[in-house]
């Protein structure tokens, strides 16, 4: 779970923001979302459905929204400029997790040995916190869906988060120690015939080992395609589907070095919400 000290950041993030900004005269949204997480990790093998599916977990987070098109000092629209109109920034606190297991080819119950075993026997969890922000574009004009003109208002987003990872790791195999490399599947650590050449000089014994559940912070890149669905004066429903790349590979706390594991750990979140005007 977030530790006190990234409560009391997120905290000071957004109560920051506000307050530059209603210097500014802009208005402000709050909200809440939360929905299912489909965790792409280094479990199972890329492109396997079976995998991405089943690896599937939950997000929750808190929004704040700076609403251009309108002025809280004055009670108002701002001035009629294309940006004003068709972006808003969004400030958001974030946190998902997820259980992740091997699925797929290589764990069906055909395959009987050591290593078919072990890969059963490995499981993880991603669990992330985020602080970011992200830039929402709305082709359709902000004022006229405040002002009722239509219900639907599509966006697009970009923008970076700040990620702080607390992954776990554990075996059933063996003696249930994930960190003895008896215990995990023999290619990810014993074989070096799959793993990049070591440097003249290095021992075979300092080779990086898989799997690391130490905490990491790091940076993502968000974007996302979601619709506000107007339900009252200050109010709207809404409907984003995310895409986070990290930029690490170690946020599952696992990174082996097959073949098939040639990206950083990424995301894809759908998130329901809802979203209040405070001014």
């Amino acid at each position: 779970m977030p530790s006190l000290r990234h409560l009391l950041t997120a905290f000071l993030f957004i109560a920051f923001g506000k307050i530059s900004y209603s210097q500014l005269g802009f208005s402000h949204e709050i909200g809440v979302i939360a929905g299912p997480v489909e965790f792409r990790a280094d479990f199972g093998s890329r492109f396997d459905e079976a995998t991405n599916l089943g690896n599937s977990g939950i997000g929750i987070g808190i929004v704040h929204y700076i609403n251009f098109a309108y002025r809280a000092d004055c009670n108002c629209y701002s001035t009629d400029t294309y940006f004003n109109d068709h972006f808003k920034l969004r400030n958001e606190i974030s946190w998902n997790y997820t259980n992740l297991d091997h699925h797929g080819e290589w764990v069906r119950p055909i395959y009987t040995s050591a290593n078919a075993d072990k890969l059963r026997a490995h499981s993880g969890v991603a669990e992330n916190f985020d602080i970011g922000t992200q830039i929402e574009y709305f082709p359709r004009s902000i004022r006229s869906f405040q002002a009722f003109s239509y219900l639907l208002a599509p966006y697009v987003s970009l923008g970076i988060h700040y990620t702080a990872s607390s992954p776990q790791a554990s075996t059933t195999y063996g003696d249930g120690d994930v960190f003895n490399g008896s215990n995990i599947y023999s290619y990810w650590y014993e074989e070096p015939r799959f793993l990049p050449p070591l440097p003249a000089g290095v021992p075979e014994s300092e080779r990086q080992y898989p799997i690391d559940t130490s905490p990491i912070s790091d940076w993502s890149l968000v974007t996302s395609v979601g619709v506000r669905y107007k339900i009252g004066v200050l109010s709207d429903l809404l409907l984003d589907l995310r895409w986070q790349l990290y930029f690490n590979d170690w946020v599952d706390g696992f990174n082996h070095k097959l073949s098939y594991n040639k990206f950083n750990d990424w995301l894809i979140w759908l998130n329901f919400g809802y979203i209040y005007y405070l001014d």
